[in-house]
């Protein structure tokens, strides 16, 4: 027995969070919706596929929500300069205590951190 990946991640977020998950996670990060089964859609909350892997990150509805500030997705980007254009310099916050690592954290809508990392290493110099 043995654990062979990795299928979901899950981040909470306010009821009638639908339309800014699919503003952020949708059009500003790019991922794709993906349906939701009919016996969890009425709980609220949106999924969208990440990447080719057929990993999925989750938006679920908490009722109290508390955003995740130190637990975090880590997000695998193909071109990081442009997401971090997309999302504007002053809500990035750049890291670079892992060399050779480019890595920066964002906020979601509802103030939960992610981490986004290039898929690229840094280039030398």
């Amino acid at each position: 027995m043995a654990v062979v990946g990795l299928d979901h991640v899950q981040v909470a977020a306010p009821a009638g969070c639908e339309a800014a998950a699919r503003a952020f996670y949708g059009e500003i990060l790019g991922l794709a919706e993906v349906h939701k089964p009919a016996a969890l859609a009425a709980r609220g909350g949106v999924w969208f596929a990440c990447g080719a892997g057929g990993q999925q990150l989750h938006v679920g509805v908490d009722d109290p929500f508390a955003p995740a500030r130190k637990a975090h997705p880590a997000l695998l980007v193909d071109d990081l300069d442009a997401l971090v254009g997309r999302l504007g310099a002053d809500a990035v916050h750049w890291d670079d205590t892992i060399p050779g690592v480019r890595r920066c954290y964002v906020s979601d809508p509802f103030g939960n951190r992610l981490e986004l990392v290039a898929a690229q290493p840094r280039p030398p110099g």
